[in-house]
Order: C-alpha cells, then structure tokens, then sequence
C-alpha cells in the first residue's frame, strides 16, 4: 500500500504544480473593439495579474502585416520600436495608449502577457479609425455663404426696383399735375 500512497503524493503534488503554472498569468480585455477618429489619443486599456513580473507585448496586425509596437518587463526593461517610440504610452497594468491615431493604425492588436514560468495569455483589441469629413462641412459652409451673398444682392436690386418705381410714379404723377394744369389753363382760356 506504501507505494500507492507514495505516488498519490507525487501525482497530487504535479497537479497542484500544473494547476498553479496555469493560473500564473490571467488577462482582462476591458473593451475588445474601440472606435476612433483621426489624431484622437485612444487608451487600449487591458490588466493582467502574473505570479512574478511578466514580459508584456504589443503588436499591430493589419492586411499589409505585424509590426511589434513594444516589449517591456515592469520595472526592468522597455523596447519600443521606432515607428512607435514617440506615439506610445504604456502603463503598470498592461494598457497601451497611441498618440495622435492616423488610418493606418486601424487593424487588431494583440497584447501577449508571458510569466516567469513560461505560461502566455493573449488578448486581441480591434482598433477602427475613421476620418473626420470636414469636406462635408466645408461645402455646406461655402454654399451657405454663396446664397447669403445671393440673397443680399437680390436684396440690393430689390431696393433698387422699389425706388426706381417709386420715382417713376413720382414723375408721371408730376407730369399728370403738370398737364391738368395746362389743360385746364386752356379751358379758361389764358
């Protein structure tokens, strides 16, 4: 019966081991897609917890390839690429912030948390970059423009006709004066 117990204690001890390699590293993705316009700061925001100190990465997935943003072990090292070293922040928590986000920085990012022990979790956040249609705007603004500057010219020649007609009727009515007094001179005979 010796034996028996002897690797009851043994197997017991590698599943305990096994379970706890497992549970080394857990990740939380809070928001798995973020949605952003151009020259906007977004906050990838993730947060992990690892027995040790682990390696975090981030990489940028997208239909023309991967590219490695940064590598970094809390409190020992960072390595952040050079397309990326002035548009980045990084955080204590695992979160990567992107500076100033143009079209190109739509696609997934992978963040990688690896512990001391070798145990990886993943997690995947969708990135979506639309532009700002200021095109849009810009010929609305100009069109309103244009039939503001219409409407004061027709304006314009409105109070122009009005005053045209009023001095024309002004004349014809002078004039009426002027030949009724004549005629009636003529009746009286002068």
């Amino acid at each position: 019966m010796r034996p028996l117990a002897g690797l009851l204690r043994i197997g017991t001890l590698f599943l305990a081991v096994g379970w706890t390699l497992q549970r080394e590293v857990s990740l939380h993705v809070s928001q798995p897609s973020v949605n952003a316009t151009v020259a906007q700061n977004i906050l990838l925001s993730v947060a992990y917890t690892c027995k040790g100190v682990p390696v975090i990465e981030w990489k940028h997935t997208a239909p023309w390839g991967t590219t490695k943003i940064v590598e970094w072990k809390p409190g020992t090292y960072t390595n952040i690429s050079s397309g990326y070293r002035d548009r980045v922040n990084i955080y204590s928590n695992g979160s990567l912030q992107i500076l100033n986000v143009a079209m190109r920085d739509s696609g997934y990012y992978l963040v990688t948390v690896m512990g001391e022990f070798g145990t990886t979790t993943y997690g995947t956040i969708l990135l979506n970059v639309s532009e700002i249609l200021y095109e849009d705007l810009h010929f609305v603004a100009v069109f309103f423009a244009f039939l503001t500057a219409v409407s004061a010219v027709l304006i314009c020649l409105m109070w122009l006709c009005n005053k045209s007609l009023h001095l024309l009727q002004k004349e014809r009515h002078q004039l009426k004066e002027s030949a009724t007094e004549e005629t009636e001179l003529q009746m009286m005979g002068c």
